[in-house]
């Protein structure tokens, strides 16, 4: 059964994180009936609290009125039922955590639980879709459909594995333009996608010359952010990111306000 964009009406998000619930606020401001599940009462809690942040600071922004948020938080439901969540769905973006036997079960289950209209797709950062599809029962409706930050970097990747049907591809691609990001499409399979494998390419680079100590930390960042007029260098990249602490942490923060020539 091909849907056409005009026939997603209901978004099941599971995963209620960091990106599930960026991705439920998305999809609710962009109109779609949404609703989140997880498996845990505390982590909606904590996402209701994010996106009500969230849309504050979208009004502050003036990119929402308060008009438009509160029709937004209408559009929103929060279940940790799964029965109740895949009721009648037609569209599924997973963002559980990123493990590969977590995720198969997830969507074993919520292959069996979902109508035949479903379209599957999952939010993974590195992981592919033929390593996932199959558990699903449904692998010609699956596609990674992968989400940077939503608000913020507003790029999503489109990107099918072998068996995916190609007028899936066509739909992600226009469902990206609707829920207001720049979806990009990936050819064939890759972990990290396009930006992801650029970046730890990047990053790399980064370590190897602080490993083979052609370079400080400070003057590897200074000459990244100098040179491309960027706000941070790889490694505060790698602080942001959540991948490493360092104790000279303030040294780069102090180098990213001299580079923005604020006050330190």
């Amino acid at each position: 059964m091909k849907l056409k964009i005009e026939d997603i009406d209901k978004v099941l998000i599971l995963g209620a994180g960091t990106l599930g619930l960026r991705v439920g606020l998305q999809c609710a401001i962009s109109g779609f009936e949404t609703t989140i599940y997880d498996i845990s009462e505390k982590a909606l809690d904590t996402a209701i609290k994010t996106q009500a942040s969230i849309l504050k600071m979208l009004i502050r922004n003036e990119r929402l009125t308060e008009a438009q948020a509160e029709e937004a938080k209408g559009r929103l439901t929060f279940t940790t039922d799964p029965e109740a969540a895949a009721d009648d769905a037609d569209f599924l973006s997973e963002s559980v955590t990123e493990n590969l036997e977590l995720k198969r079960k997830v969507w074993a289950q919520f292959g069996a639980l979902c109508p035949d209209k479903t379209i599957f797709t999952t939010n993974t950062s590195y992981l592919l879709g033929s390593q996932i599809a199959d558990a699903s029962g449904r692998p010609e409706r699956f596609c990674n459909f992968h989400f940077h930050d939503v608000f913020y970097s507003n790029v999503v990747d489109v990107m099918p594995h072998a068996g995916t049907e190609a007028w899936i591809n066509d739909l992600l691609m226009e469902l990206g333009e609707k829920l207001w990001q720049t979806p990009v499409f990936v050819q064939k399979e890759n972990t990290g996608y396009i930006f992801n494998y650029m970046l730890m390419a990047l990053l790399g680079a980064a370590g190897s010359l602080r490993t083979l100590d052609i370079g400080s930390i400070e003057d590897i960042d200074r000459s990244w952010m100098g040179n491309f007029k960027m706000e941070m260098g790889p490694f505060e990249f790698w602080i942001q990111l959540g991948l490493i602490r360092l104790g000279i942490s303030p040294a780069i923060t102090q180098t990213r306000k001299a580079r923005l020539l604020l006050p330190c």
